[in-house]
């Protein structure tokens, strides 16, 4: 969710932990928009408190061991290593917002290129739909192909807001990770 640089102690990313623990001492890895990278928290702390352990559900704030703050970005994923990869191409199902709900007006088409909001960042990706499927309506449910310009962790089940120009069109949970 955020980064902050505490002088003499390091990086510290902040968020909700999505599932399991994070403990101090563990290895992780900061996945997501750049390459992979791993890493050791050293602190785990929660209200101002300093503790052993973030749990799921739990926001937290956590140290990491020489990380810089241009290192990590809102966005990322903290991870045990090797539970969860970047990608950039999956396969969703979406339901596209009608004029009434605050969606769009006119259908969009094959390659329309909106924003996909995962968890706290916005990437723009390529819309891909399926053969026999000229365009989409506001209101319609459909099942799509995406391209994203930047990867994201994500594994199926991963849900989604889709976003022009500030507002939301559309939300959708990844179907099947493609690549």
């Amino acid at each position: 969710e955020d980064v902050f640089s505490i002088s003499g102690r390091g990086t510290v990313v902040t968020g909700r932990v999505e599932s399991g623990i994070v403990k101090v001492g563990e290895e992780v890895e900061i996945v997501g928009i750049k390459d992979t990278v791993k890493t050791t928290v050293t602190g785990v702390e929660m209200f101002r408190k300093l503790l052993d352990e973030g749990r799921a559900g739990e926001n937290c704030g956590v140290l990491l061991r020489g990380t810089k703050r241009e290192d990590v970005q809102r966005g990322q994923v903290l991870a045990k290593p090797g539970t969860i990869k970047p990608h950039t191409k999956f396969d969703a199902e979406v339901y596209v917002l009608s004029k009434e709900e605050g969606g769009r007006h006119t259908p969009f088409l094959n390659g329309y290129r909106p924003q996909f909001y995962f968890r706290t960042t916005d990437v723009t990706g390529a819309i891909q739909l399926k053969e026999g499927v000229e365009m989409v309506m506001p209101g319609d449910n459909v099942e799509m192909s995406v391209e994203l310009i930047h990867p994201i962790a994500m594994d199926p089940g991963l849900r989604f807001a889709i976003r022009e120009g500030g507002r939301t069109v559309g939300a959708g949970v990844v179907a099947k990770v493609t690549a």
